[in-house]
């Protein structure tokens, strides 16, 4: 039978509460859905200065950096501290379909938007069906593959 040791519930409560210091870029939750003919990246970046955000585009490579730095006052004397101070980086493997010359963004509200327009290769496009009329005929010839005639 187990005993109950209330040092060990208090150590556990405690290290919930007071997590290690967190080391290297932070989380940036992030949606993406397609509207007409781009697509739409929204990322949570809120209390980011928008002079730190930086979006690169290398190739393929979507790569979306941040940072949150916090004030320090002198003499102050923190009670709690939530709201880390660090990097953000978010890298994302764009598609062969994306217009990567025009990509936009723009940042408000603490939601950095990211327009990703498809590319005009990528677009769906209608396809003419030709009539009989028009629409090329074969003609096999004796010894020959056969030939499209226009």
């Amino acid at each position: 039978m187990a005993t109950y040791d209330p040092l060990r519930d208090l150590e556990r409560f405690a290290n919930s509460m007071f997590e290690p210091t967190r080391r290297g870029p932070r989380e940036m939750p992030m949606d993406l859905y397609r509207d007409g003919d781009h697509y739409v990246l929204a990322a949570d970046l809120p209390g980011i200065d928008p002079g730190s955000v930086d979006v690169d585009v290398d190739g393929q490579l979507l790569t979306i950096r941040a940072e949150r730095t916090l004030p320090a006052g002198e003499g102050v004397k923190w009670i709690t501290r939530e709201r880390a101070a660090g990097s953000f980086l978010r890298q994302l493997s764009l598609g062969q379909g994306i217009d990567t010359e025009n990509i936009a963004a723009s940042y408000r509200h603490g939601v950095l938007s990211v327009t990703l327009p498809v590319s005009e290769k990528a677009k769906a496009r209608k396809v003419e069906v030709r009539t009989s009329d028009d629409a090329p005929s074969l003609r096999v010839q004796e010894g020959e593959q056969s030939a499209v005639e226009a």
